[in-house]
């Protein structure tokens, strides 16, 4: 103990000689070091802290049945859709089929329990990073419609189980649904279907299938397949005899594709977004998963399968942030291998160092800004709809149109 103690004297005094403490009094020099001990335990302090500090400064810290939302999106409005190729007059040749897309969680908290659907930060999060990553595979495959929505913020998503959270949840889902009816009644003309979320946006696609499309056959036969993207939702939602089932096979239609990945190399991590889930009762509440079991089609099988992935299947990863809308992201291939394990897919640590979660603080508890299964989730898209069509292969879909022509009647006349 002497050792030490001596050693650790000899390692202060060479610290301040290269500060140049040794120039001041023998009490001022103290006084310094002692500072500098107090400010090195402060930091130690403030490191072990701030998770709890930052999740204090997102509680709305007001209770949902008193608070006020933001203004209600009006979806008959362009400004209401981050994507909608109608109503934003886009015309970009793409597949025959539509996406219903409900984007991930960008809105922190703070004020709000759920984001107004203008806040600067949160549309940039959107258009900048979680459009191009996770619609960006579904360019290729048919127009895409991407409702903005009240969401829940990320505090009640991800930082607190109380019930304003859960209220702030289902809150959400009103949105949502609102929006794909409006879809339904002004845009989809017939036309078959996908629809695709993503974190949040998969937690309430669950619902939106197992209520809104389930309860329809005739939405339930035009749905070519649904993705539920990084989402804990329970598998006997989706087994065999309920009206829209999981994957079971490559390339089937009418069915649906979901994971909650983790990193293979945290295993508790697994049991901790399983113990923290919270699923969709009949009645439209939020229950804790408990013990049942958790949906899994492993992405680069396109399977329920509990059999391992070798990276060698993966097709290409990508990371699209800030791209372009529309500009196809350059695939990256063999980069993660993916296995279900017990109703959660433990995926491999990509070997790019492009494909890295960066950000602030709040970042890390958000979809990741690049997507491993980019081209994968296109490919298993395309085969799904190529089955839909009775094809071997994807069908091309129709020419935009690029202007409007208004034909004015016209007696017909015949010729005896």
């Amino acid at each position: 103990m002497r050792e030490v103690w001596e050693g650790f004297k000899d390692r202060i005094q060479w610290l301040s000689g290269r500060a140049g403490l040794r120039r001041l009094s023998r009490r001022r020099r103290w006084a310094a070091m002692i500072a500098v001990a107090v400010l090195a335990v402060l930091g130690v302090a403030l490191i072990a802290t701030w998770d709890d500090i930052m999740r204090t400064g997102l509680d709305p810290k007001e209770p949902f049945q008193t608070y006020m939302p933001p203004k209600a999106p009006d979806y008959a409005q362009a400004s209401s859709w981050a994507l909608n190729p109608v109503a934003q007059n886009q015309h970009i040749p793409t597949g025959p089929v539509d996406i219903f897309f409900i984007h991930p969680t960008t809105y922190n908290g703070g004020r709000d329990w759920n984001g107004p659907i203008d806040d600067v930060r949160s549309q940039r999060q959107i258009e900048k990073i979680m459009l191009p990553n996770y619609a960006g595979p579904f360019v290729r495959v048919g127009r895409i419609f991407a409702p903005r929505y009240r969401q829940a913020s990320l505090y009640a998503q991800q930082m607190t189980l109380r019930e304003d959270a859960r209220e702030a949840r289902r809150f959400a889902y009103a949105d949502v649904l609102a929006a794909f009816r409006r879809y339904m009644a002004q845009y989809n003309l017939g036309r078959p279907f996908i629809i695709a979320g993503v974190e949040q946006g998969a937690v309430i696609a669950d619902r939106l299938l197992r209520e809104e499309v389930g309860r329809n056959p005739g939405l339930t036969q035009k749905l070519v397949a649904a993705y539920l993207i990084d989402a804990v939702v329970p598998a006997d939602g989706y087994a065999l005899g309920k009206p829209i089932g999981a994957c079971i096979q490559r390339g089937q239609p009418h069915c649906v594709v979901g994971w909650m990945g983790v990193d293979e190399a945290d295993p508790n991590r697994a049991r901790e977004v399983l113990d923290r889930a919270l699923v969709w009762t009949a009645e439209g509440g939020l229950e804790n998963l408990d013990d049942r079991p958790a949906l899994c089609v492993n992405p680069l099988l396109g399977m329920e399968s509990d059999a391992k992935a070798p990276a060698k299947l993966n097709l290409g990863a990508a990371n699209a942030s800030e791209m372009e809308w529309g500009v196809r992201a350059a695939f990256m291939p063999r980069q993660v291998s993916a296995q279900c394990v017990n109703g959660v897919l433990r995926v491999s640590h990509p070997r790019s160092g492009s494909l890295r979660p960066a950000g602030n603080w709040p970042d890390k508890f958000k979809a990741r800004p690049y997507n491993a299964f980019f081209a994968d989730i296109e490919s298993d898209a395309m085969k799904r709809v190529a089955t839909y069509y009775g094809r071997a292969d994807f069908p091309p879909g129709a020419p935009p149109i690029e202007q409007s022509v208004t034909v004015q009647a016209a007696p017909v006349h015949t010729v005896d």
